[in-house]
């Protein structure tokens, strides 16, 4: 089994636009993000970490400007957090062993899909191509983005 941990040495590879959303709870802003049109077939993982997030076949276009996603790939590996920043009470989403901070998540998202939105920082994120996902180790979670777009 996979240990998913925060190594000094993986926050030293940081970008600063990583690091200042990552380690400093920053949200970089809307309709910049790389990973905001992507629609190839993967999984996203922790840019810190490693450990596996989002699915593709789970991301969708919720015109906030932010890689939106209706669920994790594992609940396991998100931690949710009352967050009371800037006025407004939200709830957090960082990653369970990296402890990155990615976004948020709201309950304005398609009902179809269980009602959420993870509102999710492309610099929080590495995306890994369904194809390159059993040779990175992710071979496990292709079940999670057969069919996807």
């Amino acid at each position: 089994m996979t240990k998913y941990r925060k190594t000094a040495e993986a926050v030293s590879r940081l970008t600063p636009e990583q690091y200042r959303v990552t380690q400093r709870n920053g949200t970089e802003y809307p309709g910049t993000g790389e990973y905001l049109t992507n629609e190839e077939p993967g999984i996203y993982v922790d840019v810190v970490s490693g450990e596996p997030l989002f699915a593709s076949s789970d991301k969708f276009d919720s015109g906030t400007g932010w890689p939106s996603f209706t669920k994790p790939v594992e609940q396991v590996n998100i931690i949710e957090l009352r967050d009371t920043a800037h006025g407004m009470t939200r709830t957090e989403v960082r990653s369970a062993f990296g402890n990155s901070h990615l976004g948020h998540v709201f309950p304005d998202g398609p009902a179809d899909h269980g009602g959420l939105r993870y509102c999710i920082n492309s610099a929080a994120l590495r995306f890994i191509h369904r194809d390159e996902m059993e040779a990175e180790g992710y071979g496990s979670y292709i079940k999670f983005v057969e069919g996807s777009r």
